[in-house]
């Protein structure tokens, strides 16, 4: 299988950035997106809403379903996942992509700041993946792929901003569990990280950032279609990077994913 066609993809945070990108690489393919995010009103420091994004859906040759959806929401979450049944007839892929992010130490970090982090990311993950479970189950060839890194307790990852990396972590973790929990049930439950930062209209609100340093969401979307047309079966709980799936796929060349070909890139966070 090289083809999205056909499938149903339920992808939170697809209102803009990585996310986004992922729904319109498999829109090429004429898949059905839902796209579960907050933005449901244009924000002038941060563009796109979910249905922007269900519009570029359509347009790249997919279908789309915008649906306002807070995960931290249980009751909104089970509400968006049965409307996405409903519409589509079940739910074969999961791309955990929601994420809140704060990159400051312990005496500059609110606890609402905190909370939302871990409410988000950690919880978040594992509340958007129990209520589509009864749909993937049923899946011909079901995947869940969260976006989260390589499990690391390197202190030097956690001594900048010790709330986000348990935060970013417990998305991994609950990728590591997930998976050792449901293997051969199926389902292939896998995590994805870029190699280098990725230029994203939220990363443009973090000072002292230079996306032209970056890469484009395209380089992660196109790493997720790869994985995500691969057989489920027996592929399950792996820790990717954006890079070497493409590598596997036969890509030697990135340069055309570079902001500014010319800069040198900027290593992603958790990844030596």
């Amino acid at each position: 299988m090289n083809s999205l066609d056909g499938k149903t993809l339920f992808i939170t945070g697809a209102s803009r950035g990585i996310g986004l990108a992922i729904a319109r690489r498999a829109a090429r393919d004429g898949a059905n997106i839902v796209i579960a995010a907050k933005s449901a009103v244009p924000n002038p420091r941060l563009p796109g809403t979910i249905h922007t994004a269900a519009a570029e859906v359509e347009a790249a040759g997919g279908q789309a379903l915008a649906i306002q959806c807070d995960i931290r929401d249980e009751a909104g979450v089970e509400a968006a996942v049965a409307a996405a049944a409903e519409r589509f007839g079940g739910i074969d892929i999961l791309v955990n992509n929601a994420s809140a992010i704060w990159l400051k130490g312990i005496a500059e970090t609110p606890m609402k700041r905190f909370d939302l982090m871990q409410q988000v990311n950690a919880r978040g993950t594992f509340l958007v993946t129990q209520k589509c479970l009864p749909h993937l189950l049923k899946a011909a060839n079901p995947h869940v792929l969260t976006l989260a890194p390589p499990p690391s307790l390197d202190p030097k990852w956690w001594a900048p901003h010790t709330g986000y990396t348990l935060a970013k972590m417990g998305m991994s973790f609950v990728t590591l569990g997930l998976a050792a929990e449901l293997a051969g049930r199926g389902i292939a439950i896998n995590a994805l990280w870029p190699r280098t930062i990725i230029a994203t209209d939220a990363l443009n609100m973090i000072p002292g950032v230079d996306t032209r340093g970056c890469r484009t969401p395209e380089i992660v979307a196109d790493a997720a279609h790869a994985v995500l047309v691969r057989p489920a079966s027996g592929f399950t709980g792996r820790f990717l990077i954006d890079e070497e799936v493409l590598g596997e796929a036969g890509v030697t060349d990135f340069s055309g994913y570079a902001v500014d070909p010319g800069r040198p890139l900027l290593p992603d966070l958790f990844l030596d």
